[in-house]
Formats: structure tokens, sequence, C-alpha cells
């Protein structure tokens, strides 16, 4: 996929959402669990449900991996089934060294037809550079993280600045705008302005919205660019905002409230030009 046909995406449906597939039997509802293959049920019905309103999906893989052989293959018919017009992006925050990425690469970008992967920087350019060879592929870099860990490194000073910030000047030359996007937690709104100032052009993946309480305002309100710049992922909020049999009617619902919100914040936060 490439950068001007997300943005069209994003611009037709008024909508910068990505939802998270990340389906966990244990929270589904009891009656997809006499399907054969509940998670790929689960996710089909929620995909119907929210196609309108999102540009984006990105199964985590731990919730198909967890499973084994079934697991993989209910990944594998969901990134088949989704529309080829949306963004489909492999949470797997891989990086290795570089004939172990390039491996990698191919598993998410020729085995199964993923636009984007998840990667984890900590190991340099070589461990990222074999996911920036294939055309109209995107790499995810983790930049600055929601979870309680992420303090431990990622605010680190190194001579003055802080680890993240590093990571963000260095990385962005190895690939475009048009081929790399950054993780920044919802919950880390607060340097969103900082962070467009080193990397003004490039996409942000933005979860933490929804249950993890991150702000859609202050993310919309610091965050975007002229082509809106951000992919706002939300799960647990979309995918179980229902747990009976009518939890597809559920997460259209939330999906369209999202879709509605970010609308209205394109109008007023979008910069013209």
């Amino acid at each position: 996929m490439t950068r001007k046909e997300l943005v069209k995406q994003i611009r037709s449906k008024r909508s910068f959402l990505c939802v998270g597939l990340d389906p966990d039997l244990e929270k589904m509802p009891r009656h997809l669990l006499i399907e054969p293959d509940p998670l790929f049920a689960f996710n089909k019905a929620v995909i119907d449900a929210t196609l309108p309103y999102a540009v984006a999906y990105k199964p985590n893989l731990a919730f198909y991996e967890a499973h084994g052989k079934k697991g993989w293959e209910s990944l594998r018919k969901t990134v088949e089934y989704l529309p080829k017009d949306v963004m489909t992006i492999a949470d797997a925050k891989r990086g290795d060294i570089g004939n172990t990425s390039g491996l990698y690469a191919r598993a998410f970008f020729e085995e199964m037809p993923f636009h984007a992967i998840t990667v984890a920087p900590y190991m340099g350019e070589d461990s990222v550079r074999p996911f920036l060879e294939y055309d109209n592929k995107w790499v995810i870099l983790l930049a600055l993280t929601s979870n309680k860990g992420a303090d431990d490194f990622q605010h680190l000073k190194v001579d003055g600045i802080p680890l993240y910030k590093k990571v963000l000047k260095a990385s962005s030359a190895w690939g475009t705008a048009d081929n790399m996007m950054y993780v920044v937690g919802a919950t880390q709104a607060a340097y969103l302005e900082e962070i467009r100032r080193e990397i003004p052009d490039h996409f942000l993946l933005v979860p933490g919205v929804g249950a993890q309480g991150g702000s859609l305002d202050e993310v919309a309100r610091y965050g975007m660019n002229k082509d809106v710049g951000l992919l706002v992922n939300s799960s647990r909020s979309i995918l179980y905002a229902g747990k009976g049999e009518d939890f597809a009617e559920k997460s259209a619902e939330e999906a369209r409230r999202m879709q509605t919100e970010m609308a209205a914040l394109m109008d007023t936060f979008t910069p013209v030009g």
C-alpha cells in the first residue's frame, strides 16, 4: 500500500481508525466457541461491522501464536479476508540480525500479504533494513510506548538527549515518510509536539486510545500533519463493546462513534496545504 492510497482511504472515510484484531477466547461471546474456527469467526464479524469506519487493521500475533498451527491458520484467513484497500499491520515487533530479519520480512510480506509490520529498533539499522527492501510495504518502528516499563530505557538521556529522540533521528534516515511509521502511545501525547519536530511528515501508529485511557483529542491536536499522519488503534473497546450475539453491532457502534469524533478532529486540526 502506498502513502497516497492510505491517505485516500483516510480522506474518503474521514477516519484514521485502526482496529486491533486481538481475539481472546475468554472474552469473546460464548456462542462463537462452537464454531470450527472461533478466532476467524470473531474477526470476520468484527471486520464486516467496522469496515465502513476503519482504514487499517492490526492483528497482534500473540493472540494467534498462542494457539499453534490453528492460530496461524486463523491469522492467514483473517489477512486474506481483509479488503486490499485497507492497511493490514502485523503487530509482530520483530527485529534481529540482518539475515534473520530478511526471513521475517519474507514471512509477513510474501507468505502473508501484510502491508506493514511493527519492528523493534534496538539492534540498529541492519536489523531493520531487510524490511525496507520491499516496495509499497511499511516498517513501523517502536519509538515511545505507553507501557509502564517504557521509562526504563526510552527516556534515558544520551548526551543530554532522550533515547527515543535518538532513535527517531537516526532511524528517519534509514527509510522515508513513504515506507516508515513510528509507534507512539496515546498516553504519551504530551511528547507529540516534540516528536513532530523530529519527524514532521511520518505517519504515527498510536495505540492506547479507549480502554487504556489515551485522549484522542490530544493525539489529534499535537500529532496531526497535512496528511493527517495518524493511525489510532483501538482494540478492546471495539472488540468487546458487546458480549452477546449482537457483539458485532456493538463493535460497529463504537467504531462509528470514534469515526465521528475523528472526522470532527480532522476538520479542526488538519493543517491546510
